[in-house]
């Protein structure tokens, strides 16, 4: 188990970094930009209040990308011997030299880099021992047990880790960082008249401190379960629904998809045409936030090196961005704006940080009593979705609401419609939670369409 004392060393892996670009400039490539990862973590899994597995894990990957002109090429390894890291930085020259020209490619210009870099709260030493591990994984299937109509336990599990980074290019980036993770959580069985039923809870932070109790989660877990006991099928038709919060940040990521740059810069998006405009009501706000203290998605600088800020990317439901990395910005005509990604050895990538959807002012309680006949979901199955229309549909499961109550569960049916109505439409409660990098509250639909038996 980690210790502060042995923590990753990120001058170390800056070190490396730095040799790997170095090498690379030797052997004739006009730019050069490499990173290298460590990464430790420590589960453990229980059943029935007995130890089932104790599973350590420990890598350090490295990645470099070379250009030649508007040619470029990249690798990753691990192998990171003077002789396995000689062989990578030879391989990506080789490839370089024969790849087509990308004329969107290369490095971020160094008067775009941030000359200002935040130093963000993100990692908390691990302390947690493989015993305390087996200790809380207990914890958290014994309050889950204690839920009656629990049958089995699927497993429980808590784990600890520590990743560390280092990134460095020859237009100028140089960074490291840490960040840390620790959580727990279990998945239980009920077993009623109709069948089995499962469901699962769990809890994920970068500090302890933030973590919900093992208490709370083993209840939640266990309730969850013992409620979809009875499902049965909910008729055809068009009907209020509401999106339980757990599910309802699925609707972030099909908006994150469809104002990704290069699916704008493809023309492969049923946004492409909405900048500036509004695709959700002028109640709806959306705000990413990079900054945010011990965030699981926080980062101080993009994967390019360029600043990053908080931005409500809906405001008052109009569009107000894209989501630019340097090659769609260039192929757009565009300026970069802090959402690339960096992958070991590849073409920057893009995405938000810590995503949110802005609480409403009505309760769920209050949204439920005011339907008539509707559905509240719970779990989503599978969406499949249409990149260029917004057509979506999903399997899902919940429970239907019939004069203003939860009625009981239903299972095996779809809903459907279009994103951009579904997105006009939506309206937020006010239970929104802060337990991810992407978190919504429960969200209420008007009228979709409902198939079932």
């Amino acid at each position: 188990m980690a210790t502060p004392n042995d923590a990753p060393d990120t001058d170390q892996l800056l070190s490396i970094a730095e040799d790997l670009m170095q090498r690379a400039r030797k052997l004739g490539a006009d730019a050069a930009e490499a990173a290298v990862t460590q990464s430790r973590a420590t589960e453990v899994a229980v059943r029935d209040g007995k130890l089932e597995s104790v599973e350590g894990s420990e890598s350090k990957d490295a990645g470099l990308r070379v250009f030649f002109g508007k040619r470029q090429a990249g690798v990753s390894f691990s192998d990171l011997s003077d002789e396995g890291v000689a062989l990578a930085v030879e391989r990506a020259i080789a490839m370089a030299k024969l790849a087509p020209e990308d004329p969107w490619c290369g490095l971020v210009e160094t008067g775009r880099l941030a000359t200002s870099i935040p130093d963000l709260d993100l990692y908390e030493p691990p302390v947690w021992t493989s015993g305390e591990l087996s200790r809380l994984a207990c914890e958290v299937e014994t309050a889950a047990r204690a839920i009656p109509g629990i049958t089995m336990t699927e497993t429980a599990f808590a784990s600890t880790g520590e990743t560390a980074s280092a990134s460095v290019s020859t237009n100028g980036v140089s960074h490291t960082a840490r960040r840390s993770n620790s959580g727990y959580g279990v998945s239980v069985i009920a077993a009623g008249d109709n069948g089995m039923e499962r469901d699962y809870s769990m809890t994920s932070a970068r500090r302890l401190a933030d973590l919900r109790s093992c208490t709370e989660i083993g209840a939640e877990a266990g309730e969850r379960t013992v409620s979809r006991l009875g499902a049965a099928q909910m008729s055809s038709g068009v009907r209020p629904v509401i999106f339980d919060r757990r599910v309802a940040a699925r609707f972030l990521g099909s908006l994150e998809g469809a104002i990704s740059g290069p699916s704008i810069a493809r023309g492969v998006s049923f946004l492409r045409d909405r900048m500036g405009k509004p695709v959700f009501g002028e109640h709806i706000n959306i705000i990413d936030d990079p900054h945010r203290p011990w965030g699981l998605g926080s980062r101080p600088v993009d994967g390019e090196g360029l600043p990053n800020s908080k931005r409500n990317i809906i405001e008052n439901g109009v569009l107000t961005a894209w989501l630019l990395n340097s090659p769609s910005a260039r192929q757009l005509g565009l300026e970069p704006n802090g959402y690339a990604t960096r992958s070991l050895g590849g073409s920057p990538g893009v995405s938000t940080t810590n995503l949110h959807i802005e609480s409403g002012v009505q309760s769920r309680a209050d949204m439920i009593a005011a339907i008539s006949d509707g559905l509240l979901v719970t779990e989503m199955f599978s969406p499949s979705q249409n990149p260029n229309t917004g057509d979506w549909s999903v399997g899902v499961s919940g429970f239907a609401i019939l004069s203003g109550e939860i009625a009981h569960p239903v299972s095996e049916i779809t809903v459907a419609g279009n994103l951009k109505d579904i997105f006009s439409r939506l309206i937020p409660a006010n239970d929104l939670k802060f337990w991810s990098s992407v978190n919504s509250p429960s969200l209420l639909v008007d009228n979709l369409s409902i198939g079932g038996a």
